[in-house]
């Protein structure tokens, strides 16, 4: 008979690999450039050395001239919290019972709800890599009326359907308690950038932002954040550390290769790095394509960990996600990312050891899968990103 000590066993020693490994390399493509470490973690917190410019003491002379003076390296430290990531499962009671007296019945039962929590880390771990760290997800763009359940957003690449999403204040700087309300995403409508929700709303939400529930403001430092405008990063100040800043160029226009290459060679005299992955929209790939073709080239196709396909720039990955806002497009060098965690993916355990716990009050079973990291980036100044690209 199965039991719930036998679902304990199964996601101990036969999920959580899959899981994990699934995860950390079929996420999104990008997450399977960046090197997973335990290294530079003390407690709740992530402190690391990191290096920039030269060393000095090399010069030219004369045969018995003094000798060049020694100038040390320069350093600064990186200091951030460690991320807390969440995935949930939850599996009723009924279903358990239903299930108890056939192992396949069980197998497929705890199948099927692994796949709905790989999709929905899957969104979210992709979500965070190009956000901004504040979990917001968009913003109500166009006045609506009381009772409507629609909502026109900015951007609606961040959104899907079941989420369950809240406004943030006017000030876009904390959760709205005058209307405390949490609502789920019935829909979308991806070409009018509408949201369909099962929320009536009580006053017009023009400008209000949307956030997830609990991640406002606790999400990893994705590249939103690295080419933000924040005063600080990674607790020192930009104005202080120019090599924080990254290179960016906006208002591309048509894209073409040149506008890459000189990205790229920005890079290489700026801080000596090869870029290694190019992210963009798909309207900037589809752009990118039209580029090549009008060279009389054939697009080269490149196949990448993980089992993701790409587009090739001079041997360069050009990949398409959704995440990644139109009009733009990220060359990158990732070896100088580090995904800086506590340990790898693992699941919440009571103080009996047991995974699955039952929801107080509710005939439902849950697990919670967890991961404590941040992402950082060792030198923001060998990233660069491109924007406004129309055409």
């Amino acid at each position: 008979m199965i039991t719930l000590t036998t679902a304990d066993k199964a996601l101990k020693s036969v999920y959580l690999g899959v899981v994990g490994n699934q995860l950390n390399y079929g996420a999104n493509p990008l997450l399977t450039k960046i090197k997973q470490t335990t290294n530079n973690v003390y407690g709740n917190e992530i402190i690391k050395s990191t290096s920039y410019g030269l060393s000095g003491g090399v010069s030219a002379g004369t045969e018995e001239g003094a000798l060049p003076k020694a100038v040390n390296k320069k350093y600064s430290k990186f200091t951030a919290t460690l991320k807390n990531l969440y995935g949930t499962l939850e599996i009723s009671d009924k279903a358990i019972r239903c299930s108890q007296n056939s192992a396949g019945a069980f197998v497929n039962l705890l199948n099927e709800e692994m796949e709905s929590l790989i999709k929905s880390s899957t969104f979210n771990l992709g979500r965070m890599l190009y956000g901004d760290g504040t979990g917001v997800l968009g913003k109500v763009t166009t006045s609506n009326a009381a009772s409507d359940c629609d909502f026109i957003v900015d951007n609606i690449r961040n959104f899907a359907i079941n989420q369950t999403v809240r406004f943030l204040n006017t000030a876009g700087t904390g959760y709205n308690t005058t209307y405390n309300k949490t609502f789920n995403i019935t829909g979308i409508n991806r070409s009018a950038s509408t949201i369909i929700t099962d929320y009536p709303a009580d006053i017009d939400y023009k400008d209000y932002k949307l956030t997830t529930i609990g991640g406002f403001k606790n999400e990893i430092t994705g590249l939103g954040a690295i080419f933000g405008s924040d005063t600080y990063l990674y607790g020192l100040k930009r104005a202080d550390n120019t090599w924080l800043t990254p290179y960016t160029k906006s208002s591309v226009g048509s894209i073409s290769e040149s506008a890459m290459q000189t990205a790229i060679d920005e890079i290489a005299d700026s801080s000596g790095a090869d870029v290694d992955y190019i992210a963009c929209s798909s309207a900037v790939r589809r752009y990118y394509q039209d580029c090549v073709k009008s060279y009389k080239r054939n697009v080269d196709v490149m196949d990448l960990q993980g089992g993701f396909r790409a587009l090739s720039y001079n041997g360069i990955p050009v990949v398409n996600d959704r995440f990644v806002a139109d009009g733009d497009m990220y060359l990158l060098t990732t070896k100088e990312f580090e995904l800086c965690q506590l340990g790898d993916w693992s699941w919440l355990e009571s103080n009996d050891g047991r995974i699955i716990r039952q929801k107080e009050g509710y005939p439902i079973y849950t697990a919670t899968l967890v991961k404590y990291a941040e992402l950082l980036c060792n030198r923001p100044n060998s990233q660069a990103k491109l924007t406004g690209i129309t055409g």
